[in-house]
């Protein structure tokens, strides 16, 4: 399935994002920080979007621990053990 792009002279299309009934307040601040960053409102906010979008969830979180654990040869018992023994190291 092919996107069909509204901005022909862009290489890669890219989605668009209307937001509606944005507080005065917020889009005041938003104008105060996007100037302050040097930056138009638009990519502040796309900046904005980008940093959230690359969080990771707990649950992507957990799913990605999985995985790393399910490659390792270490047991629960193991980091246990590393734990009390740093413990012991501190008194």
């Amino acid at each position: 399935m092919q996107a069909s792009c509204l901005h022909r002279s862009y290489p890669v299309c890219m989605a668009v994002l209307h937001v509606r009934d944005v507080p005065d307040e917020t889009m005041a601040a938003l104008k105060q920080k996007s100037a302050r960053a040097g930056q138009s409102v638009q990519a502040f906010v796309r900046q904005l979007l980008d940093r959230e979008a690359a969080i990771m969830s707990p649950e992507e979180v957990a799913e990605r621990a999985r995985q790393i654990a399910s490659r390792s040869a270490v047991t629960r018992q193991d980091v246990l053990d590393a734990i009390d023994a740093a413990r012991r190291r501190e008194t």
